[in-house]
């Protein structure tokens, strides 16, 4: 953890304009303001699956193309078999994806497979369990058949020129599979933006050099690749810069070679957090430095070069509780997706929680369900630094900037940390 210092650069790194502190819903709007779609690409069906449609989809051709049998069975004229038992000849054997060799005519029937294409003539199928063998190229109909019993008429189940789906949705299985069926082997969709990570500290370490030396490994580089990948991003990550200037400068320049930059550590106000000196020498445009949240107080947005930059706090959860409100909302939104919020539910609180008032806190709870009501309670201490509490928690309950803490029973939203289910709006 970076100590504390004296901040005389805060008031010399020409960053303008700067907001010293914003409310948390003012962060969100103004970072979501600043970015937007990356723009389109194309990529190969077997490849398309949780992408972000970058176009309009219209059926093309009719599905299936003829109709086909539901069922396994014989293909047969129902005015043939209105009154059973009824003997058929078989003059036609129809497994799938072979087509009829003559139109099916009075007292005839055709063996058919589920799928198999309904020959002409015929308009209804009778399953194989109704019916008996009545000698050589016979067939004997027990049950009655009714005009369009168990026969898949042609385009039932999509006809040419019917919207399949809008630009901006997201590719689920049965899109691709869809798509597959329309014959596309192609789509466009939004790209995926390429993300650099880098951590600065002098404290910092990667996991294979841990030693007793004082020095902490730089979990947050981790936790960070595993979120971006988590919503389909590329990381990009530069390793670990030390509290030099001149060579966080020169990470920062290979950074901005990707699409957006995540950097974590060194934007408190300490004689050794340069984060701030250094983009603005990159001739960043600061738009926020800090947000009246606990976690994440600490939280640099610059555009650099057009590029957004995400300057993250260093202590673990800061950096994911930021990450989640801030940088998953504005990275969906820059692959095209409309649905950008984790849900929120209500639940009751079981433990009072104390905070001052002029923060908006995230509280990391589990969440059970009992007698039908979703209960809420903290995952043990709340401490910026203490990992653990993310890693046992279902979601963090809000507990507003004005309120000065909640009594065990009360009811508050609570953000779902493990849902996909993605909302268009907060919720809070």
């Amino acid at each position: 953890m970076k100590q504390a210092g004296s901040g005389r650069r805060a008031s010399q790194d020409g960053v303008q304009p700067e907001r010293q502190s914003v409310s948390v819903a003012e962060a969100r709007e103004l970072i979501l303001g600043a970015v937007s779609p990356l723009g389109a690409e194309t990529v190969p069906l077997t490849a398309a699956g949780g992408r972000v449609l970058a176009e309009d989809v219209e059926a093309s051709i009719s599905i299936p193309p003829h109709d086909n049998s539901g069922m396994d069975g014989f293909a047969v004229r129902a005015e043939d078999v209105a009154r059973v038992p009824a003997e058929l000849a078989v003059v036609d054997d129809l497994p799938a994806g072979r087509r009829a060799r003559r139109k099916l005519g009075p007292g005839e029937a055709a063996r058919i497979m589920t799928g198999g294409e309904v020959p002409e003539g015929a308009d209804a199928v009778v399953m194989i369990e109704d019916t008996e063998q009545a000698g050589e190229g016979r067939v004997r109909v027990l049950a009655p058949a009714t005009p369009g019993q168990h026969v898949r008429r042609a385009g039932s189940d999509v006809r040419p020129g019917l919207h399949i789906a809008d630009a901006g949705s997201v590719l689920r299985p049965a899109h691709v599979g869809m798509l597959a069926a329309l014959g596309r082997t192609v789509v466009g969709v939004a790209q995926r933006p390429r993300v650099a990570v880098l951590s600065t500290g002098d404290e910092l370490v990667e996991p294979d050099r841990l030693a007793d030396d004082g020095r902490i490994v730089t979990s947050n580089s981790y936790n960070l690749q595993a979120a971006l990948r988590e919503i389909g991003c590329e990381p990009v990550y530069l390793g670990i810069a030390p509290d030099d200037p001149d060579v966080i400068r020169a990470r920062f320049r290979q950074a901005l070679q990707c699409d957006v930059v995540i950097s974590t550590g060194g934007v408190s106000v300490g004689d050794r957090d340069w984060i701030k000196q250094v983009l603005a020498d990159l001739g960043g445009q600061m738009r926020l430095w800090r947000v009246r949240m606990k976690p994440g107080a600490p939280l640099a947005f610059v555009s650099v070069e057009g590029r957004p930059v995400f300057g993250l706090p260093g202590n673990p959860v800061s950096t994911l509780v930021a990450f989640e409100q801030f940088v998953r909302p504005a990275l969906l939104r820059m692959m095209g997706h409309r649905a950008l919020y984790r849900p929120v539910v209500p639940a009751i609180l079981d433990e009072a929680y104390e905070k001052p008032a002029g923060r908006l806190h995230f509280v990391r709870v589990r969440l059970e369900e009992r007698d039908g009501t979703l209960h809420a309670c903290p995952t043990g201490d709340q401490a910026s630094n203490v990992l653990l509490s993310m890693v046992r928690a279902d979601g963090l309950a809000i507990v507003e900037a004005a309120a000065t803490g909640a009594a065990a029973g009360a009811r508050l939203p609570v953000q779902l940390l493990h849902r996909d289910d993605l909302r268009p709006e907060p919720g809070f």
